[in-house]
């Protein structure tokens, strides 16, 4: 039997109204469940609102430049539902907004229904187009506020999407291998609460439940004969700027369009309202790049050779883990458009370690860990707040600094994935106690994949300690959109000149690369200067932050 439900804005988290930047269908059209309805656009992303249900349109509502909020009823449709109720008088008696009680056929009660919701995926930062690594629900599962919907992985970490309320799965709508941005459509649940005096889960009803047919994929625009493969498109474009491609104003299916042809969408002018990139602006892109009507950066560059290595002996072939693949081209994408140069210096930790020792024991009793690095990072704090310019960030437009008034001190973890770069926030308002316990419990995380996302983000410099395994000096590279960072090897007992003799000496090698575009050679080895200075003042570092 058919039935007209509301269409209903669901949960956007903190944002409200939130504005309308496309309308997706009409009176009278037929849609599948999950199928876009309309577009959304906050401050950080755009995302379409999905169907709750296949069916028919019957109204909407709103129209391009609406605002609507958690809740809002942006329409009406038709729906086939294949399940008969019953309403109990005491039901109809209940005050307006009270929560009812759903009696099938059989007259058993049913556990009480908020209704059916879309889950999706939070805010997850900065971070979009993140790979679906695990789910952990599937249709008819009953799960409760905080159970893991779906696991994630970035190129820094794995993080678990939770229930923000509890009830049965009615589908689940991505799988293994998809990627999402925030806001993207997860599950349909029949979101419940338990019925008066029942501590124990709902039961699921006993009325046969029709199994929702999974909706089928958006059809897409089918290239033209003459029209290259995406593979072939791919070989003539540049690496994608992932800092840059997260920040672009474009919808979901755009964004998607634009990751199968290796499209990197801040070169791309949008035509749409307010320089939104639409579909068509990204295939005239790609024509132009092929046809030599235009150039992207890094298009031009020498490709490496294709070797046979089989040819030559037996090889064994394995795949890249999942935070190579991510950070490789970011990695690449920093050192192509940046230019690098590093600064090596020493910094003499004589007293310091001999301190760190004295103090290690009492430390560890306290359950801290003090290691080398976190007295590094105190010294650090004091660099960036002498010169400011190594704190900062270049415009994206790159005619102006960002100066930034906190520090947010990233560190390199060595994990069995790769490298992840935790982040210790307001590091300058932290003693070298506080730091340490820190940089262990974020260490601890890192290694069991279990960082969240905002444990990840808004580094303003980044320290790279590799003292642990050793070696005398390397080139770091910058963490865009950072403009420097920090190496620091193994130290070593050295022989230094004091004015008469030499003497042994405990001298730490820092290697500091930086982005030449902000920071130049002088700036450089004065901070490294200043630095080695603070390593050497131990008092300043051990003094508690007023």
């Amino acid at each position: 039997m058919a039935q007209t439900i509301d269409i209903v804005i669901p949960d956007l988290g903190d944002f409200d109204s939130v504005e309308i930047i496309e309308v997706l269908v009409g009176a009278g059209d037929k849609v599948a469940r999950e199928d876009g309805l309309i577009t959304l656009e906050t401050d950080k992303a755009s995302f379409d609102v999905p169907a709750p249900e296949g069916g028919v349109i019957e109204s909407l509502s709103v129209g391009v430049g609406d605002s609507v909020s958690t809740g809002d009823v942006i329409g009406r449709m038709s729906v086939e539902i294949s399940d008969t109720v019953v309403i109990t008088p005491a039901m109809a008696a209940k005050p307006s907004g009270e929560t009812t009680v759903i009696v099938n056929s059989d007259g058993e009660e049913r556990p009480r229904s908020i209704g059916k919701q879309t889950l999706v995926v939070p805010d997850i930062g900065d971070f979009s187009d993140v790979d679906v690594i695990e789910v952990h629900i599937s249709a008819g599962d009953t799960v409760a506020v905080e159970d893991p919907l779906v696991t994630l992985e970035t190129d820094k970490a794995a993080m678990d999407v939770p229930a923000v309320v509890a009830g049965t799965i009615d589908s689940v709508l991505v799988k293994v291998g998809d990627t999402v941005s925030e806001g993207a459509a997860l599950a349909i649940i029949d979101a419940t609460e338990a019925a008066a005096g029942e501590t124990s889960a709902p039961a699921a009803p006993d009325t046969p439940k029709t199994e929702t047919p999974k909706p089928e994929a958006p059809q897409q625009e089918a290239p033209k004969p003459a029209q290259p493969s995406p593979a072939e498109v791919r070989k003539t474009l540049p690496v994608i700027d992932e800092a840059g491609f997260s920040k672009a104003h474009a919808s979901p299916s755009v964004r998607k369009l634009a990751r199968e042809l290796g499209v990197s969408l801040p070169q791309v002018k949008g035509t749409g309202a307010k320089g939104r990139i639409v579909h068509d602006d990204v295939k005239s892109f790609v024509k132009a790049i092929l046809t030599g009507q235009g150039a992207a950066p890094g298009a031009g560059l020498p490709k490496t050779p294709s070797v046979d290595f089989s040819k030559f002996g037996e090889i064994d072939v394995q795949p890249l883990t999942r935070i190579q693949k991510i950070s490789g081209p970011r990695l690449q994408a920093s050192w192509i458009n940046l230019p690098h140069v590093t600064q090596h210096d020493l910094a003499d930790i004589t007293e310091l370690e001999a301190r760190r020792q004295e103090l290690k024991g009492p430390a560890k009793e306290r359950g801290i860990g003090l290691t080398p690095l976190a007295f590094i990072m105190k010294a650090c704090v004091a660099a960036l707040q002498e010169f400011p310019k190594v704190n900062a960030s270049l415009s994206e437009e790159g005619d102006s600094l960002v100066f930034k008034k906190y520090c947010h001190l990233g560190f390199a973890a060595d994990t069995d994935q790769g490298l992840m770069v935790p982040v210790i926030r307001d590091a300058d308002k932290k003693d070298v106690y506080e730091i340490a316990a820190e940089l262990g419990e974020l260490s601890a995380l890192a290694r069991e994949g279990k960082l969240k996302a905002d444990q990840l983000q808004g580094a303003t410099f980044t320290i790279s300690s590799l003292g642990g395994i050793g070696g005398t000096a390397f080139t770091p590279i910058v963490n865009a959109p950072e403009v420097a960072i920090l190496g620091v090897s193994r130290s070593t007992m050295q022989p230094v000149w004091n004015g008469s003799e030499f003497e042994p000496r405990l001298m730490l090698p820092l290697s500091f690369s930086y982005d030449h575009r902000v920071i130049d050679g002088a700036q450089a080895v004065r901070f490294t200067t200043f630095l080695g200075q603070q390593l050497a003042d131990v008092d300043a570092l051990l003094r508690a932050i007023p």
